[in-house]
């Protein structure tokens, strides 16, 4: 993978994370604050600014990206994207189905905070991406530990922390694309 399709890929993954960072932080907001309207603009400020960084490194990077076609590596890679992504919609629709009808409701957040956590183990390998070892790490040890703070599995705690590790893994991705610009990147 050239040094110009890292970035590129890692201007993605900033890009996803950004806009699911936002969308945990503003359900963090309505659980928590609903009548602070103001907040969810705060929120998607944050996330706005995230992925216009985002984006823009994505676009100084493509170009280079587009002269050649994907490899049957790239595309391989694609379809294991989509399969990991699949399954783990399917895992996160069935589990809370499951909780919900055996009486533990509360514990759906935590439950899928674990498997979107769970799901960047297997990406991480995929992409030779080991920040997201370090993503889904967070996100799995997060999920196991908050619910047993005093306030519970149905926390806000939750939504917030989730936000947060996705919005910190954006920046971190961000730095990685800026930081291995070519010359004159400015």
């Amino acid at each position: 993978m050239s040094s110009d399709s890292a970035r590129t890929d890692r201007a993605i993954g900033a890009m996803i994370f950004a806009a699911f960072g936002a969308a945990w932080l503003e359900a963090w907001v309505w659980l928590s604050q609903p009548e602070q309207w103001w907040r969810y603009l705060l929120v998607a400020a944050g996330g706005a600014a995230l992925l216009g960084l985002a984006l823009r490194s994505y676009r100084r990077q493509r170009g280079a990206e587009l002269q050649s076609p994907p490899s049957a590596q790239q595309r391989r890679n694609g379809r294991l994207f989509h399969i990991i992504n699949i399954g783990q919609w399917v895992v996160i629709l069935i589990g809370a189905n499951v909780l919900n009808n055996i009486g533990l409701g509360a514990w759906d957040i935590p439950f899928i905070i674990l498997v979107i956590g769970a799901h960047f183990l297997p990406l991480a390998h995929l992409f030779r991406r080991p920040g997201h070892y370090l993503t889904g790490m967070a996100m799995v040890l997060f999920a196991v530990v908050y619910p047993f703070t005093a306030a519970g599995p149905r926390s806000t705690l939750g939504p917030l922390g989730a936000g947060l590790i996705l919005w910190a893994s954006a920046l971190w991705a961000l730095w990685s694309s800026f930081r291995s610009a070519p010359p004159g990147y400015d």
